[in-house]
């Protein structure tokens, strides 16, 4: 991509209702643009690293036997009117009646369309133990935005449902969920720490939320500093030890990033979800459901990895690898930019070419708040000290190197799980 045809620009000043730092640097580096209150478009810089997470959560559920597929974003009211929550949840719910007859709203969640699907399709003991997953578009009246990407009204979600026989089986679909999270955090370079959480209105007996320790957090949580167990402030009263080792808890702010619940049989026994067991009896399907909010992650990198010059991007997830500035428009410089920018490409190096006409102030200004992790500089100087300089995005320290060895200062390792996962079209 060539950043002269770049569709989003950066600002020179962050927004001025941005009060924290993810918000701030996420207007001002162009990835995301605010639409209405709490609903966001997301610019391609945003939407790269967005399709990015949203590949990596993919690409581990798939290494797990989990399901992939997709379920609509209006429900029919009467649906959720089966399960209680049409009344629970109506401070939340956008409704609308359509032109053609019945009452609808904008899907904040999917129990009740997935638990339709499964009384539908599950008939047998044989056609389980059964994980399915989407990552869909979600929408929440919420009275209260803030923080940006943190707390929106529309987000984009993973959320996962398992379906199991008993009790024993749900408790082993929830370790392999428990488990794929642990890996897809990993990841995407985020520490997340785990604490037992407040089921709320998803019902069942059992949830834990993952979260990751930050000031700007909106959740109170109790955290062990020697084994990383944590409680939330909402799951009730603690004596102040670790319900895992017993030491002392230290209280810390955190952003929920993911939430798995173990729900029982609460929804099949309202919505009449039943299989037939190995005797011929009927019985109700035991559910999980596993959540990721994929845009909030987005925020929560951006503020757990920034610096004061802008976002610095986990090679993972970052919107391109490589970020190539020219300094000058010589025919050399030109020419050097160019050999370096296809050869890149050609290697498989998603590169943003900033081929504008601005001073090397504005470009490498505006290089460092778009934190792509590597940044080759091309300018006769360099030319003249003998080929490019290279400067990793969390170093201080730049150096000229041969552009023949320039791919050596690139992390080969990371770029090729990136290339496995999303394939050698990225669609720019």
């Amino acid at each position: 991509m060539r950043y002269s045809q770049l569709f989003g620009k950066t600002r020179k000043e962050p927004p001025k209702d941005a009060q924290i730092a993810s918000h701030k640097l996420l207007v001002q580096g162009g990835f995301v643009h605010q639409t209405a209150a709490g609903i966001y478009s997301y610019l391609p810089l945003g939407f790269y690293v967005l399709w990015k997470v949203d590949a990596i959560i993919r690409d581990e559920l798939a290494r797990r036997g989990v399901q992939h597929m997709v379920m609509p974003f209006v429900h029919p009211v009467s649906l959720w009117k089966e399960t209680g929550r049409r009344e629970k949840m109506d401070d939340i719910l956008a409704t609308f009646d359509a032109a053609h007859g019945g009452e609808y709203l904008l899907a904040p969640t999917h129990e009740e369309t997935v638990t339709d699907l499964a009384r539908t399709f599950i008939e047998s003991y044989r056609d389980l133990p059964v994980i399915v997953n989407q990552n869909q578009w979600k929408y929440r009246d919420e009275l209260r935005v803030s923080g940006g990407l943190l707390r929106t009204r529309e987000f984009l979600m993973q959320d996962a449902y398992s379906f199991d026989k008993d009790e024993e089986g749900m408790s082993q679909s929830f370790e392999l969920m428990s488990e794929a999270y642990h890996d897809i955090f990993d990841r995407i370079g985020l520490d997340i720490i785990v604490v037992r959480a407040d089921s709320g209105t998803m019902g069942g007996s059992n949830s834990e939320e993952f979260m990751v320790v930050s000031d700007v957090g909106e959740d109170t949580v109790f955290v062990c500093e020697e084994c990383n167990e944590g409680i939330n402030a909402e799951a009730g009263e603690n004596d102040n030890k670790c319900p895992k080792c017993k030491k002392a808890l230290k209280e810390k702010k955190a952003i929920e990033l993911g939430h798995v619940f173990q729900l029982g049989t609460c929804y099949a026994e309202s919505m009449g979800a039943n299989f037939n067991d190995e005797d011929g009896k009927s019985k109700p399907l035991h559910m999980g459901c596993f959540g990721i909010g994929i845009s909030r992650v987005i925020a929560a990198i951006a503020e757990a990895s920034h610096d004061d010059k802008g976002i610095v991007w986990p090679e993972s997830v970052a919107p391109f690898n490589a970020h190539i500035v020219t300094i000058g428009d010589s025919e050399e410089v030109v020419e050097m930019a160019e050999d370096v920018y296809d050869e890149l490409w050609d290697m498989g190096i998603e590169t943003l070419l900033d081929d504008r006409d601005a001073s090397a102030g504005e470009k490498l200004a505006d290089a460092d708040l778009i934190g792509v992790p590597h940044r080759i500089v091309v300018s006769a100087k360099s030319i003249k000290a003998g080929g490019v300089e290279y400067k990793s995005r969390n170093s201080k320290d730049a150096k000229v190197v041969p552009k023949e060895e320039i791919m050596d200062c690139i992390t080969p390792g990371v770029l090729d799980e990136v290339r496995e996962i999303l394939g050698d079209n990225l669609g720019i």
